[in-house]
């Protein structure tokens, strides 16, 4: 075996189209993630970074080890992690937290029971997009001074983003779209200057491992917002619009479905009604 400095540097060669074709159909039998010929860049960068920690010489041998059996299991979740790490901020796109703010004064103004609000945000990486549904929703009660509850889901297919989103602790990058007023309410400052979520905040948001093909064993039913954005445009159409159609199944009557723009075209379920704001995606459920 040679000292891993000199493997580190040894160059891999290139992915023939074979061994292309191979890891885009397992990539998305398992996962329905399209790596199209724009993004086989990515896919070698990471890849070969991967197979040079293990001192694998070509794309084939990991190949096989990635998928045999229950030890290509535990390095298939290690590679997915490296596959699926997406950038994003707090308040990513700042009118979908508008709609959500508006649709949640709306429920308080007309909701009798009271029941606590389920949110879910699919697709939720390393989790500032469930804070930032959080903190909405506790802003619309601060305001309010209404007694009304709620909790957060955030679902993703990467243990390792979940691990960062249950982490709480967010670099001043990610806050930069967000008021003052509203970091000073919702973080504490660490000493190394990251930010973390306040305890009351973080209690009201759980997250969990879910493959979104897998949409049809959720648990997650009767839910009264659901937040998937920047997430499908890495599927087909097809995929897209049945991923889409399980959601709608999972709204709750009168829930709001918020996808993100442009994501899907000319996509609509009979019990969906369009939300009339042409800054987003965004539907409500009849009834």
């Amino acid at each position: 075996m040679q000292p891993s400095g000199v493997w580190a540097l040894k160059p891999l060669a290139d992915m023939s189209q074979a061994e292309f074709r191979d890891w885009q159909a397992l990539l998305e039998e398992r996962t329905g993630v399209v790596i199209n010929e724009q993004r086989r860049a990515f896919l070698q960068t990471n890849l070969s970074a991967r197979m040079r920690e293990l001192e694998v010489a070509d794309y084939a041998s990991y190949f096989r080890m990635v998928t045999d059996g229950p030890r290509g299991a535990v390095e298939w979740s290690t590679l997915l992690d490296r596959l699926t790490v997406q950038e994003t901020r707090f308040f990513r796109h700042r009118p979908s937290f508008d709609v959500l703010d508006s649709y949640l004064r709306g429920r308080l103004a007309t909701d009798q029971q009271q029941q606590p609000w389920a949110l879910w945000s699919v697709g939720c990486s390393s989790g500032e997009e469930p804070y930032s549904m959080a903190i909405c929703a506790a802003e619309v009660l601060r305001e309010t001074e209404s007694a009304q509850q709620f909790g957060v889901t955030g679902t993703d297919i990467s243990l390792n983003a979940l691990s960062k989103a249950r982490e709480a602790l967010y670099g001043a990058r990610k806050l930069e779209q967000m008021d003052a007023d509203l970091c000073e309410r919702y973080f504490a400052t660490e000493v190394d200057g990251r930010f973390k979520v306040v305890p009351d905040l973080a209690a009201r948001i759980c997250f969990a491992r879910l493959n979104v093909l897998e949409l049809g064993k959720a648990p997650l039913s009767g839910m009264d917002v659901i937040f998937c954005q920047n997430m499908l445009i890495y599927f087909r159409r097809w995929r897209r619009r049945e991923i889409l159609n399980r959601l709608a199944e999972r709204l709750a009557p009168g829930g709001l479905l918020v996808v993100g723009v442009g994501e899907v075209v000319g996509w609509q379920h009979p019990d969906l009604v369009p939300v009339a704001d042409e800054r987003v995606l965004a539907f409500t459920r009849k009834g």
